[in-house]
């Protein structure tokens, strides 16, 4: 026979260390220990093999009080609380050999320090399963042991009363308990053939007390499964228990999702859930331990609760800390969940002040466009502050900016697995087309219901009138001043009447003409089909609302224009409709260019050449706005009737790339290929090229862009305000963007390359630490939202924002002013670049400054160089002949990817040509391309070659600001001809003014001086070797 034990809970015990110990015969077993409560839940399972249930067989319960030994690192026994005795034949004599939950008075100890104190009481339930090992047939005495008045008094109530009120100190879980307990005795018969099956031992403990203390952390779960406790918590009257309210802190995700909200609450909390170990890899987070769900009892109210510890990372700020959540179940009610976490992270600055909380609600919703459940889920947070600190506003905002982070990262892997319920991922674009234009009117009923009106009404039936009139009448007689073929009316009522009858048909004469116009107007735009690959713009124009006229009493015809990137789409036009329904779809070309806004403006029809009144205007954004957004969106008007009228207008747009990545690759090209010439940046445009996915991805999350913008050069500088600010400046398709975070103080704002009016490069001043600045400036009333980053703004109303200290200058401010050509270049623009561009051939584009000086006066300028070569000067000269030679010399030199264009004869005796190349990092540490301009000519009595080199330099600082002039001449020495002499002179041409010419100029003499050397030294060898060729 099995002896099954339930050491359920204890209430009102003296201390809050405490574990329980049986005693059945010889056999003992124990459970954990509970720490930190006097009401301590165990919810644990014991098993005992027990023979004939004679009378002085019992069953001891004894209550022990624990405490730490810090000095062993464990838990010890300090003392006796009290002990509980419960005859078996007590137990045998209840109906089934069962005991129900019970609540039993804890005995106080004989000695102790437990003597004269109230030791609570313990809830207990047992049942004697089997058939009983001993072969007489004698009834099972009854309850007879005498124990202490108090006990047995507790003992009968609880079995007198426990029938009637299923013992009111538990009623919320006894009931539950019960249905478990009966549920786990089907499962103990299969237990007890397996330990009949083994031989009977004796040892002191119970054959079942091995298993028993090795799920001891687990026998919560094994009570207390997550699912059951789920549903205890929804069969205790969790129903009428409320919502809780959000926390203060404010939203961290509200999305709705295509999924039940059980099955949502399993997926993100269930042991071992897949998703939050994803989560924690996508998070960095390490050591994560979840521990088993377990219930409590709070208020009367049984709670599912549990603990997860992880390791946070470490941060530029924070180290890498531990962190506690204690996740607990406010609300299971079926259908809708409360989870309220609390996470305490002491390693933390101050976290030991503070507890962050989190709100998870999951509760049903009802979409009509989805197709089975649907839940939404909410997060919100607060923080909850154990001690007053100084720091309170600076953790309350690192903690905000934390939450809102990780949370980001939740809402996108959540949106991985199940299906977000915004309209527009409802709504296919296929099947709002379908749709809107499944609404729309004919032209038939359009007429009908234009013409239903009085003046149309009047006019045909007195038109008719007067002909049924004119048919029953005889022709009058010629009388007053009347002739043949002019008859006049002969009173003033047939005056009156021919008068009324004119202007009713004028009205209906001017009323069709007006609807036909208005048909003719509408034009190809509405309804055709997008052509091309690139960025497609699709706009489901659905209607009006409140739409208002500058005569308030005055119908109107309403009808819109849309215009993106500079193309211009109209919908048709809606006869004296305030309130018009259009339900159009219609179809901008394929675009190279991502479209930034769309501007979009609604005017009153008055005919085909007058432009009509506008009833309003809007602007959309599409970096402000995501796909979900646009995909149903309802667009205020401006205007003075419009505000003042709450006008709207309903779209529906779909902005879809066709091309995918060829789109943007051929954007790029079209940078180069429209502005390389016209602002001679080609050399820094081909070095634009689309980052990688993980670098686009934290861009796009950083600035809260749509997913289709692509980043496309970033730069370290400074941001001058009052104080400088250091951060990045970023470059993508649309939006010039800007982001600095010095100690926790965030700097971040972006603007439309379309926004800006005019850029300026600004000489180095004292104030700039002598670096050149950038100046961009803004249209008027443009780009607001980034106000804060301005320096000043002018009396039109202009935001000024300064950019200094860039690493190369130079090429940052030609590709800043490439891109913002390239996006705002007119049609016409374009096509005059276009043209310009097929009819040049030569690749090497020169600054407009760059022309070659033939008569330079070598007394103005400094000799760097001289010195004797081998060889004739023709021999000399093939060091600028484009051949073997020339590029030998140049790549052992340090010059990269040189090149250089035949000479060509602009005049008798003097010829030019362009060369390109760059420097390696060991001639200069910035690297840098080169452009030069090269003429030469024949010295005077034919004694050698004058040339003279014109050289610009690229991406070194202040590069823009001088250009190197170097002037060579080979001339014959020696009177047989067989030795050349070449002299090198140089002068620096400053463009602009700067603080530091001198030291630039001593360094540009110092380093041309060198190379000179190094090419000429590399001549003399080539030389040689070429001659020793020859001789063999």
């Amino acid at each position: 026979m099995r002896l099954y034990v339930y050491v359920l809970q204890a209430k009102d015990l003296p201390v809050q260390e405490t574990s329980v110990v049986l005693h059945v015969g010889k056999h003992k077993s124990k459970t954990r220990v509970s720490r930190g409560t006097s009401n301590p839940i165990w919810h644990e399972e014991f098993v005992f093999r027990v023979g004939a249930v004679d009378e002085g067989d019992d069953v001891v319960v004894s209550v022990l009080h624990h405490d730490q030994d810090h000095h062993h690192q464990s838990d010890v026994s300090t003392g006796l609380i009290g002990k509980v005795r419960i005859p078996l034949c007590s137990v045998a004599g209840e109906e089934n050999q069962t005991l129900l939950p019970t609540w039993f008075v804890i005995e106080k100890p004989s000695d102790g320090k437990f003597v004269n104190i109230e030791c609570g009481k313990i809830l207990l339930s047992m049942s004697l399963q089997g058939k009983s090992e001993s072969t007489s047939d004698e009834k099972v005495l009854p309850y007879k042991q005498d124990v202490t008045l108090e006990a047995v008094k507790e003992v009968q109530g609880s079995a007198k009363e426990g029938k009637r009120r299923k013992h009111h100190d538990g009623k919320h879980i006894m009931k539950n308990l019960v249905n478990q307990i009966d549920k786990l005795f089907h499962k103990k018969e299969e237990i007890s053939k397996r330990l009949n099956d083994e031989p009977a031992g004796d040892s002191v403990t119970s054959n079942y007390e091995d298993a028993t203390d090795k799920s001891c952390s687990s026998a919560a779960t094994t009570c207390t499964s997550f699912e059951e406790g789920l549903d205890l918590m929804q069969s205790s009257d969790g129903e009428i228990e409320e919502m809780p309210e959000n926390l203060v802190g404010g939203i961290l995700v509200d999305q709705k999702y295509l999924v039940s909200p059980s099955d949502l609450n399993k997926f993100l909390f269930s042991p071992n859930s897949q998703f939050r170990k994803e989560l924690a890899e996508l998070q960095s987070l390490t050591d994560v331990q979840e521990g088993p769900w377990t219930m409590i009892q709070e208020d009367i109210t049984p709670r599912l609760t549990r603990l997860v510890t992880y390791m946070r990372p470490a941060t530029k700020l924070v180290k890498a800390g531990k962190a506690t959540e204690s996740q607990v179940y406010r609300k299971a009610s079926g259908n809708q969940f409360a989870v309220f976490v609390s996470v305490s992270t002491p390693d933390v600055p101050y976290g030991n002040t503070f507890k962050v909380e989190l709100l998870y609600k999951i509760e049903p919703v009802t979409e009509p466009n989805a197709v089975g459940e649907s839940s939404r889920l909410i997060i919100s947070w607060g923080i909850q502050f154990s001690q007053s600190t100084i720091m309170k506003g600076m953790i309350e905002g690192g903690a905000r900016q934390g939450l809102k982070e990780s949370f980001e990262q939740f809402s996108d892997l959540l949106a991985k697995n199940y299906k977000t319920l915004d309209p527009a991922v409802v709504l296919d674009k296929e099947q709002v087309i379908a749709t809107v234009q499944s609404e729309q009117k004919t032209d038939l009923k359009s007429a009908f219901l234009y013409f239903w009106s009085s003046s149309v009404v009047c006019a045909v039936l007195l038109s008719v009138y007067v002909v049924v009139h004119m048919l029953h009448c005889e022709p009058s007689k010629i009388q007053g001043v009347e002739f043949y073929g002019l008859d006049l009316p002969d009173s003033f009522g047939e005056l009156f009447s021919s008068g009324t009858l004119v202007l009713l048909l004028e009205r209906v004469y001017m009323m069709t003409v007006h609807f036909i116009q208005a048909r003719l107007h509408r034009g190809r735009d509405q309804g055709g089909k997008a052509n091309g690959k690139g960025w497609i713009l699709t706009i489901a124009l659905i209607k009006g609302t409140n739409l208002a006229s500058v005569e308030a009493t005055e119908l109107f015809d309403p009808y819109v224009v849309f215009t993106c990137n500079g193309k211009t789409r109209t919908s048709s036009v809606k006869l004296q409709a305030q309130d018009p329904q259009w339900n159009e779809v219609i179809e901008f070309d394929a675009m190279e260019e991502p479209p930034s806004v769309l501007d979009v403006e609604v005017f009153d029809f008055d005919g085909p050449f007058d432009q009509g009144v506008s009833l309003g205007h809007a602007e959309i954004n599409f970096l402000k706005l995501t796909a979900d957004e646009l995909a149903d969106l309802c667009v205020p008007l401006v205007g003075h009737h419009a505000q003042a009228s709450q006008s709207k207008l309903q779209l529906r747009i779909f902005l879809e790339n066709k091309n995918g990545v060829e789109t943007m690759k051929d954007y790029l090209s079209k940078v180069e290929k429209e502005v390389g010439k016209k602002v001679n940046t080609l050399i820094y445009c081909r070095e634009l090229n689309i980052r990688s996915p993980q670098k686009n991805s934290a861009f796009q999350k950083l600035f809260g862009l749509p997913h289709e913008e692509f980043l496309l050069k970033e730069y370290t500088c400074y941001l001058k305000r009052k104080l400088p600010v250091q951060g990045k400046l970023f470059l993508s398709a649309r939006i010039v963007a800007f982001y600095s975070n010095i100690f926790g103080h965030k700097t971040k704002f972006y603007f439309l390359w379309e926004d800006m009016d005019d850029i300026q490069v600004l000489p180095p001043t004292l104030a700039s630490l002598g670096s050149p600045l950038l100046l961009i400036i803004l249209k008027k009333n443009r780009g607001l939202d980034a106000k804060h980053g301005a320096k000043s703004q002018d009396e039109e109303g202009r935001l000024w924002f300064y950019f200094q200290s860039f690493v190369s200058f130079d090429a940052t401010s030609r590709t800043i002013m490439a891109l913002w050509k390239t996006r705002t270049l007119s049609v016409d623009q374009r096509a005059h670049i276009a043209e310009e561009e097929s009819d040049v051939s030569d690749p090497f584009f020169l600054p407009g400054d760059v022309a070659v000086v033939s008569d330079a006066d070598p007394l103005q300028m400094s000799k760097v160089y001289a010195c004797d070569l081998p060889g004739d000067v023709e021999l000399v000269m093939k060091i600028f002949g484009g051949g073997e030679m020339e590029r030998k010399i140049m790549e052992k030199s340090g010059c990269l990817n040189y090149a250089s264009t035949t000479w060509e004869s602009k005049k008798p005796g003097i010829y030019e040509r362009r060369v390109s190349y760059k420097y390696n990092h060991t001639v200069s540490v910035f690297g840098g391309g080169v452009t030069c301009s090269q003429q030469k000519s024949t010295a005077p009595n034919d004694e050698g070659w004058i040339l003279n080199d014109i050289v610009a330099l690229h991406d070194v600082p202040f590069g823009d600001n001088f250009r190197v002039h170097l002037r060579y001449e080979v001339k014959k020495a020696g009177v047989d001809c067989k030795t050349s002499k070449c002299e090198v002179y140089l002068r620096i041409r400053w463009l602009k003014p700067i603080k530091f010419e001198q030291r630039i100029s001593k360094s540009i003499m110092e380093k041309f001086r060198n190379r000179l050397k190094v090419i000429f030294d590399l001549f003399q060898k080539e030389s040689v070797a070429n001659s020793s060729l020859t001789l063999l």
